[in-house]
């Protein structure tokens, strides 16, 4: 695994945590939407949109 890989898996696990322990509502959906298209990204080997789309996640949570 590139250690770009590592940050960005890294950064996945980071975003989850937090969106765990988010309360319910409309962030929260907002969040995983995104999230989910990161992981997406991920599988899909696309760094660039990885990034970008966790980006989205956490300005959705906070």
């Amino acid at each position: 695994m590139k250690p770009e890989q590592n940050k960005t898996s890294e950064r996945m696990k980071s975003v989850k945590a937090t969106w765990d322990k988010a309360p319910a509502g409309p962030k929260k959906d907002a969040a995983l939407k995104h999230y989910q298209a990161a992981e997406r990204a991920h599988g899909d080997k696309n760094e660039a949109e990885t990034i970008k789309s966790l980006d989205a996640a956490g300005k959705a949570l906070s």
